[in-house]
């Protein structure tokens, strides 16, 4: 595996959730600085061995904007 993205969503109780697309991975955060954080290592965990890690990890943000009409 080359590459493992991440559906990165607001947290309504505040901060940011990702979860791994295709994979069981999940994590939050305050703050997007430490949530890049969180999912390097939450990915590192999960691919134990060094061969099936992936090398890339892109984080696909999603938010919510609201205007009014």
């Amino acid at each position: 595996m080359t590459e493992i993205v991440f559906l990165v969503e607001d947290d309504p109780d505040g901060g940011y959730t990702a979860r791994a697309l295709g994979e069981s991975i999940f994590t939050q955060a305050d703050d997007l600085k430490t949530l890049r954080e969180m999912v390097r290592d939450s990915v590192h965990c999960h691919y134990t061995d060094e061969q099936n890690c992936p090398k890339q990890i892109r984080l696909h943000i999603v938010r919510d904007e609201v205007i009014a009409s």
